[in-house]
């Protein structure tokens, strides 16, 4: 029997597999024929194909100058800051075809504020052939616009208002509106008026929205002692629809009582507010009325609601202040809060080198008066007041005997010349209406103004509530070249009476336009 031997085979080479290439159709260059798309190379393909096709250049944005909005279109008026994310969307979307391309990346490119000029760098990625993606940048220029947004024509036509709040007091001083102007300003409660007009004894606040007056009405409310009425004018009605268009007036009006007022409470009144003595002192008008008895430090609060349901008027007001000159001083010891009660002989400024007459009263001022010091009351001895509720009080048994010659009010302070602040406050501008102030009512309001400035610099708790701020730099700088007047003021005041009241640095702020910042090439 045969057996076939096994016979060794040729070891044989395996070829390797290589794909098929083929040339460029514009370079020559081989390419896999394989994944190739449309018979190019990548570098072809960058320049032959461009995915950004159809996207637009150029586009225009609408601004309106009076607020700083942007259009984003149809109607829709937007805030956007510069080169804010807000900005960025309402650039891509002022763009069409971008919703078939997928944006990778976009930013903003500097140019000059000045030049109405913005410029976007966008990132697209897009599939061009089968398994082939491209990527590409481009930038787009921005035209800025300005057009005036529907609000603020409506601002600046007349007679567009659809609310007013009409502010009121029945006082013969500002000192009160001016405070409230203050805490207005501090808090920004005018920001959606449309106009603010003086009128007599007040000012008016016009809206064009009803929900704004009815905030700014809520704003007063809590800040001062005050009563409001609402009434409506209706102005069109379209039968069809039975759509009305109303005009809404909210009157409010102020507590004719402010700082530094002498107040006789009715007896009634002062037995329910704590037994308080019904001569007072008003030392601080908040929500409520703050009122002082000079003798006894008691203090007691008047609402106003209690206030309306049975109104009274003050006794004298701060234009009937007498100068009175401190002649001795004694303190009792007691003490509550600011206020130290001290017992104190006083003679009338005017009555020096004429009459030695003299008045013994307590004050509460017992802590900063001095012997020799100036200081401003109400002269009650041999004064008549047409008041009902001071006749009251002379004829009751219980308080006739209480009533004191004297009442000292505040300190006062020698100011010979006018004194360069170095703080400021912020007024609001205000529509003075078609006549301008006689010059006597101008004098009487500079003097008015010129009175709450010093209020604000001898009451610490007074400017804590405001928003003080720096005096300018070239303000100082003009009143130092115009002479040395201001110098020597400054050195009178100085050695005159070094206790004039004066705010610290510290509690004075800088006002945004004035932190420029300079380079020093």
């Amino acid at each position: 029997m045969e057996i076939d031997i096994p016979v060794p085979l040729p070891h044989r080479t395996q070829i390797p597999h290589t794909n098929a290439t083929i040339l460029c159709c514009n370079c020559g260059v081989e390419i896999d024929g394989t994944v190739s798309a449309g018979a190019l190379c990548n570098e072809c393909i960058k320049l032959t194909v461009d995915i950004s096709e159809g996207i637009p250049r150029e586009a225009t944005l609408h601004t309106c100058r009076d607020c700083e909005r942007w259009l984003q279109p149809p109607s829709q008026w937007v805030t956007a800051g510069p080169e804010s994310r807000e900005l960025l969307a309402l650039c891509l979307r002022k763009l069409r075809g971008l919703s078939k391309v997928r944006i990778i990346d976009a930013s903003f490119i500097w140019t000059e504020p000045h030049s109405k000029r913005i410029k976007v760098k966008i990132t697209l990625q897009q599939e061009a052939f089968e398994g082939t993606i491209l990527q590409q940048t481009f930038d787009v220029e921005y035209v800025v616009a300005s057009h005036q947004c529907p609000d603020c024509a409506k601002s600046f036509t007349a007679n567009t208002w659809r609310s007013v709040v009409q502010v009121r007091q029945k006082v013969p001083h500002k000192r009160t509106f001016l405070y409230l102007e203050q805490l207005i300003l501090k808090h920004s409660a005018h920001k959606d008026t449309i106009n603010i007009k003086e009128a007599k004894d007040g000012l008016d606040f016009y809206y064009s929205q009803r929900n704004h007056a009815e905030k700014f009405v809520d704003f007063l409310t809590s800040v001062a002692p005050v009563r409001s009425k609402k009434s409506q004018e209706l102005i069109s009605m379209d039968i069809h629809t039975s759509s009305k268009s109303y005009k809404f007036t909210f009157s409010v009006e102020l507590v004719p009582i402010c700082k530094d007022d002498l107040v006789c409470l009715p007896i009634r009144l002062a037995k329910q507010a704590g037994n308080v003595a019904p001569l007072t002192l008003c030392y601080r008008v908040g929500t409520s009325v703050n009122l002082l008895d000079p003798n006894t430090l008691q203090t007691t609060d008047i609402s106003a609601p209690i206030y309306w349901r049975s109104p009274f008027n003050t006794l004298a007001d701060v234009h009937e202040l007498v100068e009175f000159i401190v002649m001795d001083v004694e303190p009792t010891g007691i003490q509550k809060g600011r206020f130290f009660l001290a017992e104190a002989t006083v003679a009338r400024a005017s009555d020096l080198g004429n009459n030695d007459i003299t008045y013994f009263t307590r004050t509460h001022l017992g802590g900063i008066l001095h012997p020799g010091d100036s200081v401003m009351g109400y002269h009650l001895s041999g004064t008549n007041f047409n008041n009902p509720q001071f006749e009251a009080l002379e004829e009751s048994n219980a308080y006739s005997s209480t009533i004191p010659d004297v009442v000292l009010v505040k300190k006062h302070y020698e100011r010979k010349k006018k004194k360069s602040r170095n703080w400021r406050l912020k007024r609001m501008n205000k529509d003075e209406g078609e006549m301008l102030p006689r010059k006597q009512d101008q004098e009487r309001m500079d003097q008015d103004y010129e009175m709450f400035l010093r209020d604000v610099e001898e009451d610490q708790d007074l400017r804590s509530t405001m928003a003080l701020y720096k005096a300018q730099q070239e303000k100082k700088l003009k009143d130092q070249m115009e002479g040395v007047e201001t110098a020597s003021t400054a050195d009178t005041e100085a050695t005159e009476g070094d206790e004039l009241p004066k705010i610290d640095m510290d509690e004075l702020l800088d006002e945004f336009e004035e932190l420029d910042v300079e380079d020093d090439q």
